[in-house]
């Protein structure tokens, strides 16, 4: 159970003095691959779950930058359908991560008005997290200062897949009409039907693939690849790429005239 929560423990949302105007023309949903936790580790000559430690406190200061910068929306991707091939060391240990992460933060989040979702398959997720991940999401429920997404066993081909069988079944109840079905009827079944689509994607570590993450959702969103490694990616830098995404023509297809 998370700490605080009940009517003896409950923690009242508050806001922070805002320091700076946000950014006009900046993003209002970035979603980010945090990728490099193990190599940052490695460099160092220590275990891959030390980065891990290291990039969950990142978050935190990441998260707590957005409202400055304009962004009310922040997607972040912990684990995916593909990282359960990783040693069962490592996996055990992200997942005790993940439990401590909620234990830790969820009062903190609260108190900062941090509205904390989960996306992904949680069939396959240990029951204790899965409750302290819905005991997260109903304790910020009321939280709209900074709505924080956390991707867990999440891949954009199978949260489709799994999109895509709902919808099949609501056909098959007489619920749906396959005439009415186009491209804003699938979105209604995704995993982010209460979120808008992101407007940025930034990964880290040098790596320029988009990982399976939020496929259907990014088809035009902008994207910035970089070479710092999560446990190193501070505020100032992710300032720096909001700031740069004013300056970014986006024409969705389009072309401008003149």
């Amino acid at each position: 159970m998370i700490k605080g929560i009940g009517s003896k423990g409950k923690a009242k949302a508050r806001g922070k003095a805002v320091a700076a105007e946000p950014l006009a023309a900046g993003p209002r949903h970035v979603a980010i691959i945090m990728d490099g936790n193990g190599r940052w580790a490695q460099q160092r000559g220590r275990p891959r779950l030390f980065g891990h430690h290291a990039g969950a406190k990142r978050v935190r200061e990441i998260v707590e930058a957005c409202p400055d910068l304009g962004v009310k929306y922040v997607t972040i991707f912990a684990f995916s359908t593909e990282n359960w091939k990783r040693t069962q060391t490592e996996v055990a240990g992200l997942m005790s991560l993940f439990r401590r992460y909620i234990q830790k933060e969820a009062r903190d989040m609260k108190e900062e008005g941090v509205r904390v979702r989960f996306i992904g398959d949680r069939v396959k997720l240990d029951k204790a997290l899965v409750k302290l991940m819905d005991e997260l999401e109903e304790f910020t429920s009321e939280c709209d200062r900074v709505n924080l997404t956390i991707a867990i066993n999440y891949g954009g081909r199978d949260e489709v897949a799994r999109a895509t069988k709902r919808l099949a079944e609501d056909v098959a109840a007489g619920k749906l009409d396959p005439e009415s079905i186009d491209e804003e009827t699938l979105p209604k079944y995704l995993d982010t039907c209460l979120l808008p689509d992101p407007d940025l994607v930034i990964r880290t570590s040098g790596e320029a693939r988009i990982s399976n993450f939020l496929l259907w959702q990014s088809a035009y969103a902008e994207y910035e690849f970089i070479e710092t490694l999560w446990p190193d990616f501070t505020a100032e830098i992710f300032a720096g790429i909001v700031s740069s995404y004013a300056g970014r023509d986006r024409r969705f297809g389009g072309v401008k005239n003149g």
